[in-house]
C-alpha cells in the first residue's frame, strides 16, 4: 500500500473528469485524456481542487514528519484559496461553496445542506498515517464538519487502507440507481460502485468519469482506490504523460 499509487490514482482521474464536469450521464463518452474543452476550458491533464487540496494536506503531513496536525493542514488550505499553492500554474478553480466558506470564515460548515464531497475528495492521505477515526473527523471538519461528510471520510479511510471492505458497501442494485451529484453520500457510493464492478484503473476511472455530473470528484476518489489497489504502473502511459503538476505531486508525497 503506497501513498503515491493513490495519489496518482487521484490526480489522473480528477485530470480525465474536468472536461466533462456537469454533463449529463449518456451525453458524451470519455475515452481518454482531452483539453480546452468544457465548463473550465483548462489544458489537457489538469487536475481540479481535488487534488490540490488532497496534495495540501499530504504535504501537511510530510513537513510534520507523518503527524497529521490540523490546525497546519487548515493554513495549507487557505494558502491553496489565496495564493495558489499546491494548484497547477496557481489557478485555483471549481472551488465548493462550503469550502470556501470554511476557509475564508475559518469554521467547517456543519448544517446538513453542506454535505458536499469537498472533504471526501481530499481524505485519501491519511489512510497512510496512523490517524484515529476522530482524527480523520476533525480532518474532514475543517471544511465539512456535519456526520455524513466525516463518516464518509473515516469510511473511506478504512477501505483504503483494507479495499477489500469495499465487497462490504451496501450499494445501489443497478447502476441507473447511482448518482454521481456533488453530495458526498452519492460520490463516495459512485466511486465504490465503479471499484467493484471494474478490474483494473483504466475501466474504472473511465466507468467513474462517464457517470457524469460531478465527473471530476467521482474519478477523483475511485481513481484513489484503483491507484492503491492496482499500483502506479497500473495507469495507462499515455495519461502520464500528459498529466500536468507531477512537480507538485512529488514534492507533496511522504
Amino acid at each position: 500500500m503506497a501513498l503515491r499509487d493513490a495519489v496518482y490514482g487521484a490526480a489522473v482521474g480528477d485530470a480525465l473528469g474536468v472536461p466533462y464536469e456537469f454533463k449529463a450521464r449518456g451525453s458524451f463518452e470519455c475515452t481518454g485524456m482531452v483539453g480546452f474543452t468544457g465548463f473550465h476550458f483548462q489544458p489537457t491533464g489538469t487536475w481540479s481542487d481535488d487534488t490540490a487540496l488532497l496534495l495540501a494536506t499530504s504535504a501537511s503531513i510530510k513537513a510534520k514528519g507523518g503527524r497529521v496536525d490540523v490546525a497546519d493542514i487548515r493554513l495549507n488550505f487557505e494558502d491553496w484559496y489565496y495564493d495558489g499553492e499546491f494548484a497547477i500554474d496557481k489557478n485555483v478553480f471549481d472551488v465548493g461553496n462550503s469550502t470556501a466558506g470554511a476557509i475564508t470564515e475559518g469554521i467547517g460548515r456543519s448544517g446538513v445542506n453542506s454535505n458536499g464531497n469537498g472533504s471526501l475528495m481530499r481524505i485519501a492521505p491519511l489512510a497512510y498515517t496512523d490517524a484515529s477515526d476522530d482524527v480523520i473527523r476533525e480532518v474532514s471538519a475543517i471544511t465539512h464538519a456535519h456526520e455524513i461528510s466525516c463518516e464518509a471520510c473515516v469510511q473511506f479511510v478504512h477501505i483504503l487502507r483494507n479495499p477489500a471492505l469495499a465487497q462490504e458497501v451496501e450499494l445501489p442494485s443497478s447502476i441507473d440507481q447511482v448518482k454521481s451529484s456533488g453530495f458526498v453520500k452519492h460520490t463516495f457510493e459512485a466511486a465504490i460502485w465503479c471499484f467493484t464492478h471494474t478490474s483494473n484503473y483504466r475501466d474504472c476511472v473511465l466507468m467513474a468519469v462517464n457517470m457524469g455530473d460531478d465527473t471530476d470528484t467521482t474519478a477523483c476518489v475511485a481513481g484513489a482506490l484503483a491507484g492503491e489497489v492496482y499500483g502506479y504502473d497500473a495507469i495507462p502511459a499515455e495519461w502520464l504523460e500528459v498529466l500536468r503538476g507531477k512537480d507538485i505531486i512529488e514534492r507533496c508525497l511522504f
